[in-house]
């Protein structure tokens, strides 16, 4: 049976995803599905850069406001929601666009992975949760650096869920985490996949990323931050963990200053573009298109040629 066209556009943090993805499914008749960990939560909008009604310009957008913040929200959960939306947007004749710079989000749906099947330990579990609780994030996650280097380096401290993750893997299959995918198949792929990753130079798009910081702080990212606190969300909640609102929910607690805040909001998003680039390096598949190399419409218009051969 012929394989379905699947387009997937990736990059880091501030690269300039949103805009040339809609461009993409307005050329190629698509639908888009957000590949993004932060805008599947509700009520969190101008940190996690969400794209905006007028932005998507009658595109319709999947995966955006699916959640309330106050819930756990899994890779398996976004897998489970998303292939039904491709099935969904194949059945009207259009074409799925994956556009976003969440990794393993992407990679649920174009690899072969299956860290779900693999057993659970809740008591080993709960043993780590009480560790990091005691001694903080960092302590797990260097005990995640003994047994699988790879993953200490692409998996932030302060996502606790997913070092606790790679931690059980390893003890209930003695499978490193980074090596998972590798033992499973991983480029075994349901669609015929057209895989493409922007980048550019470090520095600009470390440029990009200070003044988006600059942009959240100007459009009310701090009275965001305050609403969502009034909700009763805390800072130990999976969403509010991401960059942009730990930091500000430090400076609201008078942990920290507004300008350290802003300062640990700038670096933790720089860091996490290097992440991001680290993680799409692994993939054989991915087609880099350099944006200093080439403009905008030239990166749509290659896209659009290849998908239509």
């Amino acid at each position: 049976m012929e394989k379905k066209k699947l387009l997937v556009l990736g990059g880091p943090t501030a690269v300039g995803k949103t805009d040339i993805s809609i461009k993409l499914a307005k050329a190629l008749n698509g639908e888009i599905i957000s590949a993004d960990s932060m805008q599947i939560y509700k009520y969190m909008d101008i940190g996690s850069a969400k794209v905006t009604e007028e932005e998507m310009d009658g595109v319709k957008h999947y995966m955006i406001d699916v959640v309330h913040p106050s819930k756990e929200f899994s890779v398996s959960d976004f897998k489970d929601l998303a292939k039904g939306y491709i099935e969904d947007i194949y059945s009207r004749g259009k074409l799925p666009i994956i556009a976003g710079g969440t990794g393993l989000y992407i990679d649920s749906i174009i690899c072969n992975l299956n860290f779900t099947d693999s057993k659970k330990d809740e008591q080993y579990r709960e043993y780590l949760t009480d560790l990091a609780d005691k001694h903080g994030n960092d302590y797990i996650h260097s005990m995640l650096k003994e047994i699988d280097l790879e993953s200490y380096n692409s998996i932030h401290a302060n996502n606790r869920k997913r070092v606790i993750r790679a931690l059980e893997v390893f003890k209930t299959t003695g499978k490193k985490f980074s090596e998972f995918k590798e033992t499973e198949s991983i480029y075994k792929c349901d669609y015929d996949l057209h895989y493409y990753v922007l980048t550019m130079d470090r520095q600009k798009l470390y440029n990009r990323i200070n003044m988006r910081v600059d942009i959240m702080l100007d459009n009310g990212l701090i009275d965001e931050c305050k609403k969502l606190m009034s909700m009763d969300l805390t800072p130990e909640m999976q969403s509010m963990k991401g960059i942009g609102y730990k930091e500000i929910l430090y400076y609201l607690q008078g942990k920290v200053s507004l300008e350290q805040a802003i300062e640990m909001i700038k670096q933790g998003s720089r860091n996490y573009a290097k992440r991001q680039l680290t993680w799409f390096r692994k993939d054989p598949r991915v087609v880099y298109l350099d944006k200093d190399e080439l403009t905008d419409d030239e990166i749509i218009n290659k896209i659009v040629d290849d998908i239509n051969i």
